[in-house]
C-alpha cells in the first residue's frame, strides 16, 4: 500500500515538473553547479595535498636533514667584513651524530654545489652532489643502469660519477652515457651509472621536462651528478671565493648537508632533540637548520584538513544559494497550485499526502541536480589536470558528501513550502482563482 502511494506521488511530482521543463531545469542549475563545485574544489585540494605529502615522503619519514645556512655577516671592530668566513656543517658533526646518538642507523654527509658540466661541445648547469655509497638507502634514488658509487671509489678518490636521467637527456642526447667522460671544472669524471628518482608525481615531472628550454635560459640546474665525497673534497676543496660589493671574502664550508636516518619512526622526534642539543653545543653561530620530513608531513596533513574545510565551506555556499532558489520556486508553485491543493483535500487527501507530494518534487529536483552535478564535478578535475597540469584526486567521500548535501538541501528547503501547502484551508483553496 505504501509503495503504491509512493509510486503514485512520485509520478505526479514528475509530471508536475515536466509541465514546466524550463523552470525545473533553471532551478536545478543551482544544485548542479553547487555539487560540481564541491567535488571539483575538494579534488583540487586533495590533489595538491597528496602531491605535497608525497614530495615530503620522498625525503624519508625516518630521516632528519641538517643543512648549512649562511649566518648573518660578522663585522669587525672597524666595521669591515672579515676576509675568511668559516661556517656550516663539518665532518666532525657527522662523527658526533654517529657516536653520540644511539638510535642513528645511517649517516650521510653531502657536498652540494652548482657547476657547469661539459660533454664534447655541450655544456649545461648541473647540481654536483658529493656523497657516500650508501646515499640511496636514505633517498629515493635508484640505480637504473650500471652502478652507484662504491667504497673503493671513496677510498681511492676516483674520478667517477653517476648521473640522473634528466642529465642524460640534456647532455648526452643520443650517445650512450656509460663509459663516457664528463668534464667539470678542470677534471674529468667517467660515468659508471645512471640513476632515477622513484616518484609518483610523474605528471608534474613530465611537464617540467617539457619546459627545460626555459630552464636553460634561466640558468637552472638541469640534472644531478653524483661524485664520491672524498673525490669532491680532494679536487674542489672547502674554500670558495665570494666577490660582492667590491669586497672579496673567502668562505670555508665543509658540508652542505647531513642526513640522519633513525631505526624507527617513533624515535625521530627524540633523535631530533639530540641533534639539536649537539649542534647547539658546538655551533655558536646560527649556521644550520634542521628539517624533519615527518614533522612536515604532519603539518601538511593538518593544513590539508583545514584547506578541505575551507574549500568545502566555500563550495557549500553555492549549494545554499541553490537551496534558497528551490524554496523560492516551490513557494511560487504552491501559490500557483492553490486550487489543485484544495481539490485534492476535498477528494480526501490528507495533510501528509500534500506534504509528501511537494517534498517529492523538491527531492526530484535536488537529486537529479545532484547526479548531474557529480558528473560535471568529475569532468572538471580531469580538465584541470589535462590543461592546467595540476594533480587532482576525486575521493569517494567527496562524491558521497556532495550527493548527501544535495539531498539534505532538498529536504530542508522543501519542508517549509510543503507544510505551507498542507496547512492551506481547503475551502479557501477551492475559492482561489
Amino acid at each position: 500500500m505504501f509503495f503504491f502511494r509512493f509510486k503514485r506521488t512520485f509520478k505526479l511530482g514528475t509530471k508536475s515538473l515536466w509541465m514546466h521543463k524550463l523552470r525545473s531545469i533553471l532551478t536545478m542549475l543551482g544544485i548542479i553547479f553547487g555539487v560540481s563545485s564541491v567535488i571539483a574544489m575538494l579534488a583540487i585540494g586533495e590533489g595538491a595535498s597528496r602531491e605535497a605529502q608525497e614530495k615530503i615522503a620522498q625525503l624519508g619519514s625516518t630521516n632528519i636533514i641538517i643543512k648549512t645556512v649562511d649566518p648573518p655577516e660578522d663585522q669587525t671592530a672597524g666595521g669591515q667584513q672579515q676576509t675568511l668566513k668559516e661556517y656550516g656543517l663539518t665532518y666532525a658533526d657527522a662523527e658526533r651524530f654517529r657516536n653520540g646518538i644511539p638510535d642513528v642507523q645511517v649517516i650521510v654527509p653531502n657536498r652540494r654545489f652548482s657547476h657547469q658540466a661539459q660533454y664534447r661541445t655541450r655544456r649545461i648547469a648541473v647540481e654536483v652532489i658529493g656523497t657516500v655509497p650508501w646515499y640511496p638507502e636514505i633517498s629515493n634514488v635508484r640505480v637504473k643502469y650500471g652502478r652507484f658509487l662504491s667504497s673503493t671509489d671513496m677510498h681511492y678518490k676516483r674520478g667517477i660519477c653517476a648521473v640522473d636521467e634528466k642529465l642524460v637527456r640534456e647532455l648526452f642526447a643520443f650517445d650512450a652515457p656509460l663509459g663516457q667522460d664528463v668534464k667539470i671544472a678542470s677534471d674529468y669524471y667517467r660515468v659508471v651509472g645512471i640513476v632515477t628518482e622513484q616518484t609518483s608525481v610523474q605528471a608534474a615531472n613530465n611537464f617540467k621536462d617539457e619546459n627545460t628550454s626555459g630552464a636553460k635560459k634561466a640558468g637552472a640546474n638541469l640534472g644531478r651528478i653524483y661524485i664520491p665525497l672524498n673525490t669532491v673534497r680532494n679536487r674542489f676543496g672547502e674554500m670558495s671565493l665570494q666577490i660582492s660589493a667590491g669586497s672579496r671574502n673567502i668562505e670555508k664550508v665543509e658540508l652542505q648537508e647531513i642526513i640522519v636516518k633513525v631505526r624507527n619512526i617513533d624515535q625521530v622526534m627524540g633523535t631530533r632533540q639530540s641533534v639539536q642539543r649537539l649542534m647547539g653545543r658546538f655551533h655558536k653561530k646560527n649556521d644550520y637548520e634542521i628539517t624533519v620530513p615527518l614533522e612536515l608531513m604532519r603539518q601538511a596533513k593538518e593544513f590539508q584538513r583545514i584547506f578541505t574545510i575551507v574549500l568545502g565551506s566555500i563550495a557549500a555556499i553555492s549549494l545554499l544559494v541553490g537551496g534558497i532558489g528551490i524554496m523560492n520556486i516551490m513557494l511560487a508553485t504552491v501559490s500557483e497550485r492553490t486550487r489543485e491543493i484544495g481539490i485534492r483535500r476535498a477528494l480526501g487527501a490528507k495533510k501528509r499526502d500534500i506534504i509528501f507530494q511537494f517534498l517529492s518534487e523538491t527531492l526530484i529536483l535536488t537529486l537529479s541536480g545532484g547526479i548531474l552535478g557529480i558528473i560535471l564535478g568529475s569532468i572538471v578535475p580531469f580538465l584541470v589536470t589535462h590543461f592546467g597540469h595540476m594533480r587532482t584526486v576525486i575521493t569517494t567521500s567527496s562524491l558521497v558528501m556532495a550527493f548527501g548535501i544535495s539531498a539534505a538541501v532538498g529536504i530542508i528547503f522543501g519542508l517549509y513550502p510543503a507544510y505551507r501547502a498542507a496547512n492551506m484551508d481547503p475551502i479557501e483553496s477551492l475559492r482561489h482563482e
